[in-house]
This record gives structure tokens, sequence and C-alpha cells, in this order.
């Protein structure tokens, strides 16, 4: 059974990497699972249909689209004038920007694709303009649109959530201060380049242009604070949270800036229900997948390696081959974490190891898996925007790519840097 597990993953990733649909590619290898192990037909549509059942995924379609209504509407732009006023002074004043704009537009959005592609399209060509190499540009957006993945909403974190049944609140709360390090790490990163291309700051700090900008900046940013806090507090549930940020945005959009129109709306909402049934698909099709390998046996056989290679007691090492089993699969292979997670459990049960803790070590791979080739879905998302050619931008990404591999390193060897804030909440 193990050798037709191994020619079940084998079949996806080739599938993957010969540019095949993933959601087709997926099919194809729980199909050639059932052909030879003589499984009962019906347990694709079966385990298909019962992946998506889960009440936590009600919370993504809402999530989605409250995103994308505040992406369209313009809110990108109140952000970058409050990041300036806060960041500007600083050699590469503009790199830094780049990055605040991550943190604080991504924990609207919760796709780093979605930040990518609404504050790419604006910071990138701005970059370029004040004299920043291009392929360095595309690649400091891609990087720092990860961020928008820790920060909550977060639907990497939704995704695992359904998946293992952790409480979202508390992956919520988890993602924040990593968030934060992340957008410290990456802006350390540019420092220490600006200081050797002789980057400029873009602007004098003024506190009156920070209180100014600040004020417009407030309500946009109320949105990932109110909707933690109410999931925190237990004045939401998960879906009500998701409805709250659909109201929300909409009253901010088109009752107080007025820069959403109702053929806006229409299409986003037409984009947020193709994304949704796309992702929604591929988690069905991936909960099939685990249980296909689970049938053969894969986790047993993956939990039964690790005590052989470390028959000491280190969770340290033992959670670092795991996360490398999933960066691999990674660079391949998007969305990962419902194609990964159902394999991984059984060894993190074995492991006793905290499972909001894994979920943001999770999420941070996911983050590096998209920004690591032969696929690096961000960096060639940021390319096209740019006008940029890949291999380029692969090479200007490399400081970033290294600061993102030591930042996965910090937060497994310390795991109170993503426990802490929801241990002390809750």
């Amino acid at each position: 059974m193990l050798l037709l597990a191994l020619a079940t993953i084998l079949t996806l990733c080739a599938l993957a990497v010969a540019g095949v649909p993933i959601i087709i590619a997926l099919a194809t290898a729980v199909i050639v699972f059932l052909a030879f192990s003589g499984g009962w037909d019906l347990a694709l549509p079966q385990q298909t249909l019962g992946g998506i059942t889960d009440y936590i995924l009600v919370t993504l379609p809402l999530f989605i689209l409250a995103g994308g209504i505040m992406n369209a509407s313009g809110i990108a732009d109140r952000l970058f004038a409050f990041a300036s006023a806060i960041f500007g002074w600083m050699r590469g004043g503009l790199a830094h920007v780049n990055v605040a704009v991550s943190l604080m537009f991504g924990g609207m959005i919760g796709t780093s694709v979605a930040d990518l592609a609404g504050s790419g399209s604006i910071i990138i060509p701005k970059m370029k303009q004040n004299g920043y190499p291009g392929p360095f540009s595309a690649a400091l957006t891609a990087t720092a649109s990860g961020i928008g993945v820790l920060v909550p909403p977060s639907s990497p974190m939704i995704l695992y959530s359904a998946v293992t049944g952790t409480s979202l609140g508390a992956l919520f709360l988890a993602g924040v201060l990593p968030g934060i390090l992340m957008a410290a790490v990456l802006m350390l990163v540019i420092a220490v380049l600006a200081r050797r291309h002789g980057w400029k700051p873009m602007q004098s700090f003024e506190w009156g242009e920070v209180m100014r900008t600040g004020r417009g900046a407030l309500l946009p940013m109320g949105l990932p604070t109110l909707v933690l806090g109410g999931l925190v507090f237990g004045v939401f549930t998960p879906s009500e949270a998701g409805a709250f940020a659909v109201a929300y945005a909409l009253f901010l959009a088109m009752a107080i800036y007025r820069s959403l129109t109702f053929g806006e709306l229409r299409r986003v909402m037409v984009e947020a229900t193709v994304l949704t049934g796309e992702v929604l698909v591929v988690v069905g099709f991936s909960v099939a997948l685990g249980w296909a390998l689970s049938q053969a046996r894969v986790p047993i056989a993956l939990a039964d390696g690790l005590e052989f290679l470390f028959p000491f007691d280190s969770n340290i090492a033992q959670i670092c081959v795991l996360l490398l089993l999933a960066l691999i699969a990674g660079m391949i292979l998007d969305p990962l974490i419902p194609m990964i997670m159902p394999v991984l459990m059984p060894s993190l049960l074995t492991l006793h190891v905290d499972f909001v803790h894994f979920g943001v070590l999770m999420v941070v791979t996911v983050v590096i898996g998209q920004v690591t080739p032969p696929v690096a879905l961000a960096l060639l998302v940021a390319a096209r925007i740019g006008n940029e050619e890949v291999m380029a931008v692969v090479k200007a990404n490399t400081p970033f790519l290294l600061g993102l591999i030591g930042f996965l390193f910090l937060l497994i060897v310390f795991p109170s840097l993503s426990t802490w804030l929801p241990s002390l909440m809750y």
C-alpha cells in the first residue's frame, strides 16, 4: 500500500508540475489510488463532500468578499499615506512603507495574492519611479504580501481550523505577534540593503502628518481589530464575524467613502464567488486525498520514520522535518494546508505538538512556499505586475527568503511567540 501511496503522490506532483489545474490533479491522484487499491468507487465523492461540510468554512467566502470590497474601494491609498508618514523618514523609506502597507492592508484581505494584486499595482510602479530596481521592488512586494496571511483575518488559518478543529479565534490571536515580527525581519533586511545601496528617505517625520493620515486610516484599520476582538470576547461566532466584516466593508465603501459603485460591487461578488468555489473544491479533493493516504498507512509510516530518525526526545528536530516536507509540497501545490495536514496530524498528535503553534508555523511555511521555486506563485504575480523577468525577481528575493527561513526557525525554537497572546486572552 505504501508503494501505491507513493505512486499517488508522484501522480499528483507530476500533474501539478505539468501545469494541470490542481483540482483535476487531486481528483486524478485519488482515482489512481482507488483504481489500484480496489477501493469503493463512491469514496471520492463521499470524502469530497464530507470535506466541505465543516461549518467553519462558512467564514471563508464572507472574509473573501469583505476583502474584495476593501480592495476595490481604494482603501490602500489611505493606508499608504499613513504608512508613509510613519516610516517614510527611514533610509529606503518607500521600501519600508511597502512592508507597512502589507501589514495593514493584508490584515483586511486575508490572502497574500489578493493583497499583492491590490497594493502591488500601486507600490511596485511607485518604487521603480523612485529609483528602486524593478526586480527588488517586485520581490519585496511579493514577500511582504505574505504578512497578510498571518494577521487576521487569514484564509489559510480558516482552512487550518476547518481541517484540524483548532479554535479560529486562538489562531487569529496567535498570528498577530508573528505578523509584526515578520514585518520587522523584512524591514531589517531592507535597512541593510538601503545602507549598502544608498537609498534615501521619502520625507521627514512630522507628527502633524501622522495624525492627519492616521485619522484617514482609522476606520479601515478597525475591521481586523473589531473582528479579532469580537471572536476573542465571544461577541461573534466565526460565521457572524465574517458577516460583520462584509457589512462593515460595505458601510465604509458605499456610505462613508462612496468609492464603490454597484457595478464594481457586482464584479467583486462574482470574483469572490468564483474564488470561493475554487478553494472549496480543492479542500474537498484534498480531504479525499488525505483519506486515501491514511488508508495506505502513510501517517503511521511517517510517524515511525520520525521515531527512527530521532529516537531521542527532540520535538524541535521532528517538527523541522515535518515542516520541510510541507515546504517541499508547498513549492508545487497550492493551497497547501488542506492537502498536507491530514497526513501530518497523526504525527503531531503523537508528538503532543500544540496545534495553535503549529498552525502559525504552517502559515509561515505557506508564505515561504509561495516565494520558492519552482512555482513561486507570489513572485510570478509580482513579476507580471512589474513587467520584470521572473528569474531576476527570484534572485532579488534571496535576502528576503533567507530572512523568512530564519524567522520560521525562530518561531520553532520559541513557541511562546505564537502561543503567548492566545494563552493570555483565553
